[in-house]
């Protein structure tokens, strides 16, 4: 079905940017304060509630002339002790009858959303479970679907789901507005422990575990199985797991990052007590002492079941002034839509759960929109993969003939809907190259294939959700009818102009932002603090995810990148074979932005043209992190302490490109200690212009910046340091260690050590 006519979007109301613990304390205010979008104040006169399921004895209209459907007069429990999924339903239901503008109200409370009582809808999401039946249908906590102008208004209320479900949705509706209130889950199928305790004891490592109150287990064996919460129609738990299910990250809380790696709590286990508190005492086949003791290990097992919301068909949605602590089986997804704004939102869990997980996997995730897709004034803390991906779908081409191709969705997560509408633009694509086919861009006139609303009786799921016939207006090239397994089709109607502005990304196991968009692209005034990859990731790829789109016209521009992974700016496409002035990628801007660099390579370009680099500040990142022994010394022992002070210089050029050409790199400052290098392959050195900046190309031009590391203890007398960072225990008693450098011109103490010395053990003599 296309989508209705679509109205123009009001210009977008900036503010100033706020990043950090000051963002965060921002949005907790807004999710407590009126939403902007309705009156302070009741808007409807006192009436007793309504049955459940039954319409408001009156229409109630606030002072903007809106109608207000409250989901109380439809038997909602904003006490949080009944399930409201039901009570919701209603409420978006009669909303629906309602002509005009509507505001579908909660009053200020907790609401229960059970997944039982929820809508169900078959429905197929790019980049989650594809073809797989067992998934079809999902369970949607509010469903928006077939409305115009509604907005659904939280009033600082908190929405708890369960189970498996989507938390909303928008489908096939226009100026749709999602406002005001916090999400969580109640039990998460990521597991969160955290490790609170680690020692030797009886020639045996191990480990104390501190499991959130939220998840149920049991200890059998060597092993622990976790379980979800039980549903209230079956008895049965929504989920189960085993150990640390099938993948892991980790979470350090003191360095404030995270990264994929295995998990090592249930590896060479020996034996498992039970301490009672939701603590676990675990016992190793070894007596080598764990050095993790405070991080949080994050694990789930991998399947994308639902999408933790989605708009589909819909036009002119915002989300705005939330707080979502917790999105399961993927992120807020866009599929076919225009216009979608997501402002002022927290992605961040509730610390006092003892969870750090905010997302199964991707915070956002833009498949195929059109329009503008703005994120502005977000906090993304702790993903499970990448906060923000904004992308097309190449599709396969499998046969030609004529003017009319056969197409297959390749990526087993995506199928199941229309990738094109009659009067849309095709464009086809030589895999070897990721360039545009000379006189193979047509105009849609037919698609045979999925809907997104099921699987016609008899039809093989597999064949019929991944395959589509599409007719265009043209003949196509002979190249392409002689060998159509060489080339992929992209929607270019579907591609929107994207402006990501004002948002702080932390604790990033993954990239940043993912963007691969041919409209202009405003990346600004952002903070990535310690991205485990690269902060700005831009592809076009048909060889894996089939995530398409070349970048035409991108800005970067006045953003902060701490402590970033290499390199920080990724222009990585897949083609396999570069054509001499026809790069896949160009009209990349890179200005005015803070490098903050612990090393590594601050931009790699690989067929990308007309790329500038100029006016940025490449600085060395000035921050110590001392860590010490994580046990009591006794008198006398002695231990090393370590930093994660930077080298006097890096080696790593801080500039490559590959197949590239048009690039300019123009008065930059630099810190000492990098490596003053560009690197160029597969190209003509004489593409790159460097102007004011002292680099070398493909030759090292290194210097050098020393940094000294000194400690100092509070107490000599209990914990003497040495200049190597040996600390030696002298007497009984507490002594706070810190260590001190200088890192780019700047003093930079670390945090402090508290290190405990005990007395020795009496010898048998003393004992007597």
């Amino acid at each position: 079905m296309k989508p209705m006519p679509l109205r123009a979007v009001p210009p977008h109301r900036r503010r100033r940017t706020l990043t950090g613990a000051a963002a965060v304390c921002v949005l907790a205010a807004l999710l407590t304060a009126p939403s902007p979008a309705v009156a302070d104040g009741p808007s409807h006169p006192a009436r007793s509630p309504a049955a459940p399921g039954a319409p408001a004895d009156t229409a109630a209209v606030d002072d903007a002339g809106r109608t207000v459907v409250d989901v109380t007069d439809f038997g909602a429990d904003p006490a949080g002790r009944a399930d409201s999924a039901a009570a919701v339903g209603a409420a978006v239901a009669h909303a629906k009858t309602v002509e005009g503008p509507t505001t579908i109200r909660f009053p200020t409370g907790t609401y229960q959303l059970w997944p039982e009582k929820t809508p169900k809808r078959e429905l197929y999401v790019s980049n989650t479970v594809g073809t797989d039946q067992t998934y079809k249908t999902k369970n949607i906590g509010i469903l928006i679907e077939d409305m115009h102008d509604v907005v659904v208004d939280g009033g600082g209320s908190t929405i708890v789901n369960h189970g498996y479900q989507t938390v909303f949705a928008a489908i096939r509706s226009t100026d749709v507005r999602f406002t005001g209130f916090s999400q969580d889950w109640a039990a998460p199928k990521t597991v969160d422990i955290t490790v609170s305790g680690t020692g030797v004891s009886d020639g045996r490592a191990y480990r104390i575990v501190d499991i959130p109150a939220t998840y149920d287990y049991a200890v059998e064996g060597t092993s622990v199985r976790w379980y979800g919460e039980r549903s209230p129609a079956t008895g049965e738990p929504y989920w189960t797991g085993t150990n640390s299910f099938n993948y892991s990250q980790v979470h350090d809380p003191a360095t404030r990052k995270t990264w994929r790696a295995a998990n090592p709590v249930f590896e060479d286990v020996a034996g498992i007590t039970d301490l009672g508190g939701d603590r676990l005492r675990i016992a190793y086949d070894h007596a080598d002492p764990p050095a993790d003791r405070g991080r949080v290990y994050q694990m789930r097992e991998t399947t994308r079941d639902t999408p933790g919301a989605l708009f589909w068909e819909s036009a002119r949605v915002t989300v705005d002034h939330l707080r979502l602590g917790y999105l399961h089986g993927f992120g807020l997804v866009g599929q076919f839509s225009e216009d979608i704004t997501v402002d002022s939102v927290a992605f961040k869990a509730d610390r006092r759960t003892g969870r750090v997980t905010s997302g199964f996997a991707d915070h956002i995730q833009m498949s195929g929109v059109k329009g503008t897709v703005r994120v502005t004034d977000c906090v993304f803390d702790n993903p499970q993969d990448d906060p923000i991906n904004v992308h097309g779908t190449y599709l396969q081409v499998t046969a030609a003939e004529r003017n009319r191709l056969q197409l297959r969705y390749m990526h087993p997560e995506t199928a199941g809907f229309p990738q094109f509408y009659p009067g849309d633009s095709l464009e086809l694509v030589d895999k070897r190259t990721m360039l545009p086919v000379p006189g193979a861009t047509a105009t849609v006139v037919s698609v045979q294939g999925p809907t997104g609303e099921g699987v016609p009786a008899g039809a093989d799921p597999d064949t019929y959700l991944r395959t589509m016939t599409v007719e265009v207006d043209r003949p196509l090239p002979a190249g392409v009818l002689a060998a159509p397994d060489g080339y992929v089709a992209e929607n270019t109607a579907y591609t929107p102009k994207v402006e990501i502005t004002g948002n702080t990304f932390r604790s990033v196991p993954t990239r940043g932002i993912l963007v691969t968009t041919r409209r202009p692209v405003l990346i600004e005034d952002n903070r990535f603090d310690g991205m485990s990859m690269a902060s700005i990731y831009i592809s076009s790829d048909a060889h894996q995810w089939y995530e398409s789109g070349p970048v035409r016209d991108i800005t970067i521009r006045r953003n902060i990148f701490d402590r970033p992974a290499s390199p920080v700016v990724f222009l990585d496409p897949t083609n396999r074979d570069v054509v001499p002035g026809q790069p896949v990628h160009r009209g990349v801007l890179v200005e005015d932005n803070d490098f903050n660099l612990t090393g590594g390579t601050v931009v790699a370009g690989r067929s990308v043209g007309d790329l500038t680099f100029r006016h940025n500040r490449i600085q060395r990142y000035a921050h110590l992190r001392l860590s010490g022994p994580q046990e009591p010394l006794a008198v006398g022992d002695t231990a090393a302490l370590t930093t994660d002070a930077p080298p006097d210089g890096h080696t790593e050029p801080l500039f490559t490109f590959d197949g590239a050409d048009d690039v300019t790199v123009a008065r930059n400052t630099y810190d000492a200690g990098f490596n003053m290098r560009l690197d160029t392959a597969a190209m003509d050195p004489a593409e790159v212009r460097v102007t004011g900046d002292d680099l070398a190309l493909n030759t090292d031009n290194r210097t050098t910046d020393p940094v000294t590391v000194t400690y100092t203890s509070s107490d000599p007398a209990v914990a003497a340091v040495a200049r190597d960072g040996t600390v030696a225990a002298v007497g009984a008693g507490e002594a706070v260690l810190t260590a001190h450098a200088v890192i780019g011109g700047e003093q930079v103490d670390s945090n402090p050590v508290t290190l405990t010395v005990t007395a020795p053990a009496p010898t048998p003599q003393e004992k007597g």
